[in-house]
């Protein structure tokens, strides 16, 4: 096998993977539509070719493989194309155990919330402690300035996907992974649009953690009853973390700064390590714990991996800083599920800063459209001062199943909250630049580019 085309190659998992297989010494390019930034910037730099928009013609006869994306469909006229011709195709789990994971220890970050942040962290600290990883996580760490890399040692970490394989294999990514070892940070309804219910959900991660070998290891937060319950189906050795005493690993003296977190950890009532990191919020906390157990499990000891969380500088899209203007700052956040949006206005309220925060919500994923987590989301916007909700990407769900952003900003007017629905961006950055006050924090919440919400914000304010 000498060429290979990936269909929806902007995906972020998509995007690495086709690195890590121009890397192995693979002829690579790759077509989507409406890309944009960072993984369009990230696949050109490392040498992808990038087709725009799906086209019949793409699918030439020298192509080896196709792999397809998961949210590719039947009448993707690429697709198409390939089932015509009976050319070899796969999906993106498959390519990357039977090209990557068979010779290697994997180590798996799963979990609803988290495991990005998570995963890098480990890989960071792995890194620094000289095993020199191998990773493919979805998202752009800071530290290394790639989602993906292949490193010289015999670990491979992975950002665990419950998400479905493709549109021929309706399983959970993560069950094609290997797993030696297996993070769960926390487990909640989340894809609606691939699981009836959390039962459902539950059962796919009980699927991975009998995948797990005797000698293996679960890792679980014991602060999440999800997340816990799998122990009691594990084969391997199991290990918990988390806040309360239960806890094998256990954060104490917990101290939340405007700029940096700092806690103890006690291992089954030993005081291993301090830590002070970059990170804010409750949930950094617990993911630093994750990834030191998992790390622990490699052989990398605890205070070698707060040596590295020190120097963890974060991820991309997470609650990142895209800059300041009419000394407005305008931030980038990943979040589209209640409690993600939670999080992220805590953390920002642990910061205490200055000004009024302003949360831009854009309901982009399945699971941010859908009418099931309607209330959840008034309660988690809330904690704004400001709230701006744009219009449902998704119109293809039935009204009745889909959220209402009507209701949603007549619920957050009733909790007392600024809330209003302004359907396009270029109307948000119009109310934000005429409101806005120096000081003011403003959140753009989306999994997807937010019509580049980012910059024109950061233009139109400096023209002020």
């Amino acid at each position: 096998m000498k060429t290979v085309h990936l269909i929806g190659v902007c995906g972020t998992a998509m995007a690495t993977l086709a690195v890590l297989l121009k890397k192995r010494g693979f002829d690579v390019r790759g077509s989507d539509q409406h890309v944009y930034p960072p993984m369009s910037e990230f696949l050109i730099d490392h040498g992808i070719v990038l087709l725009d928009g799906f086209r019949s013609e793409h699918i030439s006869d020298d192509l080896d493989l196709v792999v397809v994306g998961n949210a590719i469909s039947r009448g993707n006229p690429e697709l198409e194309a390939v089932l015509d011709r009976r050319q070899r195709y796969a999906s993106l789990p498959e390519v990357l155990r039977n090209e990557f994971l068979w010779n290697v220890r994997s180590v798996v970050v799963a979990g609803t919330h988290g495991k990005t942040t998570t995963a890098f962290m480990l890989a960071w600290a792995l890194s620094e402690a000289g095993v020199d990883p191998s990773f493919l996580i979805g998202g752009i760490s800071r530290n290394f300035a790639t989602s993906g890399r292949l490193g010289a040692g015999d670990v491979f970490v992975v950002e665990g996907d419950e998400y479905d394989s493709a549109f021929f294999d309706k399983t959970a990514k993560f069950l094609k992974y290997l797993p030696e070892i297996v993070v769960v940070n926390n487990i909640e309804f989340d894809h609606a649009d691939i699981y009836r219910d959390l039962d459902e959900l539950r059962l796919t991660f009980r699927r991975l953690v009998r995948l797990i070998p005797r000698c293996g290891r679960l890792i679980v937060n014991a602060d999440d009853h999800g997340a816990q319950s799998l122990a009691d189906g594990a084969l391997c050795e199991v290990e918990s973390y988390g806040f309360g005493p239960s806890a094998d690993w256990q954060a104490v003296e917990i101290k939340y700064g405007a700029v940096e977190t700092a806690f103890d950890v006690v291992r089954q009532g030993t005081l291993v390590t301090h830590v002070t990191m970059r990170l804010l919020g409750a949930f950094n906390v617990q993911n630093a714990l994750g990834s030191m157990a998992a790390a622990a499990a490699v052989g990398v000891p605890p205070k070698e991996t707060a040596q590295a969380l020190h120097g963890f500088r974060g991820v991309k899209r997470r609650l990142e800083i895209r800059g300041v203007a009419a000394d407005v700052t305008v931030y980038d956040d990943f979040a589209h599920h209640p409690t993600a949006v939670r999080e992220t206005l805590s953390a920002m309220r642990a910061m205490t800063p200055p000004g009024r925060l302003w949360a831009l919500f854009e309901p982009r994923s399945a699971t941010a459209c859908h009418r099931v987590f309607q209330k959840q989301f008034a309660e988690s916007l809330r904690l704004a001062d400001e709230v701006v909700v744009t219009e449902v990407y998704r119109k293809n769900i039935p009204e009745s199943e889909r959220l209402s952003e009507r209701e949603l900003v007549s619920d957050l007017t009733a909790a007392g909250v600024a809330a209003r629905f302004v359907p396009t961006v270029d109307e948000v950055v119009a109310v934000v630049v005429a409101e806005a006050k120096p000081g003011d924090h403003v959140v753009a919440m989306s999994n997807g580019g937010f019509g580049g919400i980012h910059d024109k914000l950061l233009t139109a304010l400096s023209a002020q």
